[in-house]
């Protein structure tokens, strides 16, 4: 089998899992947008944006770093595992610490709007440290997973923790309300407690299929031994640290507009606002299923591959056909934005439509940018993930902080575009000085310079027009095929 065809078998197996986990979890955006008001899913969109920003910290970086020292150091294997789990182990465990007292201090500094009450913040907050915790505790024995080569138990463990997660909020928000309102059995004992309309039924949904996740690992979690090598574990933290700054960078890029606007906008409007845009924002998601999904085949597989002596031409060919997929994606989804904006089903956040064509591109640009990351990661120069995410969330927290106040949620859509795309370009120019990878870079400039223009076309000239916009997705399909057929023609023949 080509090394083509296997990188594009394990990303399809990863892709099928991501897809379908996906599909379940968006399911919830259409009931959600639903069942809660704007001002109410800005609340929603805050706690959730809060956890993003802190999951990197409690990981460490040390997804990557497992990976890396796996096939760094072959005869270590244990070992590695052992010295990353109990980093992670250990940061959380101080984070419960550190945290805990300070429940009501928190509860306080994260409130937007006027709408829920303290005691409601401090429950919420419950719900988050210890969905934190256990999303934490569960990231290693994953990466163990993938870095063993199963794929399959990999999706089928993501997606029972979707399944569950998605039918704890269909109770809360459907059944036991079905079950008050037509006195089922048990109605009474239900409306003692319940309290509809209650968004801290996700929160404490999101609890429960974490919990449920952590026995699902639960062999993986039994391989961890009380025995470090201490040597390895100074060389490991040293290469994860910077992993976990950049981290700690990129989650900030993707989540703190929201919290910006949440603060920066009058508390009238700040809820309502972070509600509409973050409701928008979820139709420019359905491309980082693909990202997301290309991540996770790509990591093990780069660094799986960096030894053979042909992996750089490997590595350029893949970014060839990534660039390819995003750019058509990034032109279907704009092209169907009028069919795409009843998944959020509520016209009270249509009038945000505007921002879903650069938070797209966005994620076109973030989908490079982790592209060609492989050059730190592979030549150990991890620091260069720290300037790049670096300089890209100190763009989007000075430009959100001087432009929300007056252009509101629209000054973030463009700001995240600009912050994803500095972050490519920095990689690109810093990686071919570093560990030049022969892109190339004329026909990747192509297809990307032409689905802006489709996109600006479609979205602007068009107004939107479905048959107009999947018109020019066709040609922009069929016009790649033809330039691209004999490439794929000579990797599909192969054995």
């Amino acid at each position: 089998m080509s090394t083509a065809k296997k990188f594009a078998g394990q990303t399809a197996i990863y892709g099928l899992s991501t897809i379908v986990s996906k599909v379940l979890s968006f399911i919830l955006t259409p009931i959600y947008t639903s069942a809660y008001q704007p001002k109410v899913y800005g609340i929603f969109t805050t706690m959730f944006s809060w956890v993003s920003l802190l999951n990197p910290l409690l990981a460490f970086g040390m997804e990557t770093t497992f990976f890396r020292y796996v096939n760094k150091r072959d005869d270590q294997k244990q070992a590695v595992y052992d010295n990353a789990f109990a980093t992670v182990l250990t940061l959380s465990v101080v984070f419960l610490l550190i945290v805990f007292p300070l429940i009501n201090n928190v509860a306080t500094s994260i409130s937007i709007g006027n709408s829920n009450t303290h005691a409601d913040y401090v429950l919420y907050v419950k719900y988050f440290v210890a969905v934190l915790v256990l999303d934490a505790i569960s990231a290693i024995p994953f990466a163990k997973i993938r870095a063993d080569g199963r794929p399959a138990r990999y999706g089928i463990i993501k997606f029972i923790n979707v399944v569950i997660f998605v039918g704890s909020n269909l109770v809360f928000i459907y059944v036991l309300p079905f079950m008050i309102k037509h006195n089922f059995a048990g109605a009474d004992f239900i409306r003692s407690w319940f309290r509809p309309g209650w968004v801290g039924y996700v929160f404490m949904s999101n609890f429960i299929s974490s919990a449920a996740t952590l026995l699902f690992i639960l062999p993986e979690l039994l391989k961890f031994r009380f025995k470090f090598n201490w040597v390895l574990l100074k060389d490991m933290l040293l290469y994860s640290w910077p992993i976990m700054i950049a981290n700690i960078s990129y989650a900030l890029n993707e989540n703190v507009d929201k919290l910006l606007l949440g603060k920066l906008l009058p508390a009238k409007e700040s809820a309502n606002a972070v509600g509409i845009y973050s409701g928008c924002a979820k139709i420019s998601l359905f491309l980082s299923i693909f990202v997301q999904a290309f991540r996770l085949g790509a990591e093990p597989f780069f660094f799986n591959h960096s030894k053979n002596k042909n992996a750089k031409q490997t590595y350029a060919r893949i970014m060839d056909y990534f660039v390819i997929a995003v750019c058509i994606i990034f032109v279907a989804l704009i092209a169907n934005i009028e069919l795409l904006k009843y998944f959020v089903n509520n016209h009270n956040y249509w009038v945000g439509l505007g921002v879903v064509p650069p938070l797209v591109f966005g994620y076109v640009s973030l989908g490079i940018y982790m592209n060609l990351s492989v050059w730190y990661r592979l030549s150990d120069q991890t620091r260069y993930g720290l300037y790049i995410s670096g300089i890209g969330a100190v763009l989007t927290l000075i430009l959100n902080f001087i432009f929300i106040p007056k252009y509101s949620y629209m000054a973030s859509a463009w700001i995240s575009l600009a912050a994803y795309a500095t972050m490519m370009v920095l990689s690109y120019l810093w990686g071919q000085k570093n560990y030049p990878i022969p892109y190339n870079l004329k026909k990747n400039l192509a297809y990307i310079i032409a689905s802006i223009v489709l996109v600006f076309v479609s979205f602007t000239v068009f107004k939107r027009n479905i048959f107009a916009g999947n018109g020019l997705l066709l040609l922009f399909a069929f016009t790649a095929f033809y330039f691209e057929r004999k490439e794929l023609k000579i990797i599909f023949s192969k054995r």
